[in-house]
């Protein structure tokens, strides 16, 4: 799984000109799943995504999350991010998850936040979205699960195996 966090002042989803997802300050979270991704990729995600110290405390410092601040949390489905365009002039969307199991971990992703009382707001899934926002510092973050840490760039081989270090694949369950 991947997260594409952006820190915002304000953000909103439209289609079709209709608004579906509106927040104030908080965090545009735009995700991306792959077919290999589990509940606990996404328990991962939210624990980070939560918890992330992206906001300023009294001083100036990005030392407080979007809980502390009482922020809100704007997810919007995007299995543009896991592009590859390393050949030619045309992304292949061959690591994303099929639409069925994006639809399903994106469901669950949303629900994980709200379970954390924490305001969201959602685009629609699979529909052709305008994405509006006023982007805070500007902050953005990319975040990959440990699970798409494990795959190499070249097509699905476990960088582990890449290395010859098959032990480092062995993750508790």
């Amino acid at each position: 799984m991947k997260a594409l966090v952006q820190r915002v002042s304000q953000a909103r989803v439209l289609v079709n000109g209709a608004v579906t997802g509106e927040i104030e300050r908080g965090l545009l979270v735009m995700a991306g799943f792959r077919g290999e991704d589990t509940p606990k990729e996404l328990e991962w995600m939210v624990e980070k995504l939560t918890g992330l110290r992206i906001f300023p405390d009294d001083k100036g410092k990005m030392n407080r999350s979007v809980k502390d601040i009482a922020g809100q949390v704007l997810v919007v489905s995007q299995f543009t991010l896991h592009a590859d365009t390393r050949k030619g002039k045309r992304p292949s969307f061959a690591k994303a998850a099929d639409p069925e199991t994006a639809n399903i971990l994106y469901r669950l992703l949303i629900q994980k936040i709200k379970d954390r009382n924490i305001p969201v707001a959602e685009g629609v899934f699979g529909a052709h979205m305008d994405v509006e926002l006023t982007n805070d510092g500007p902050v953005t973050i990319m975040i990959d699960s440990p699970l798409e840490s494990l795959f190499a760039p070249t097509g699905g081989v476990p960088k582990a195996l890449a290395r010859g270090k098959e032990n480092e694949l062995l993750v508790s369950g």
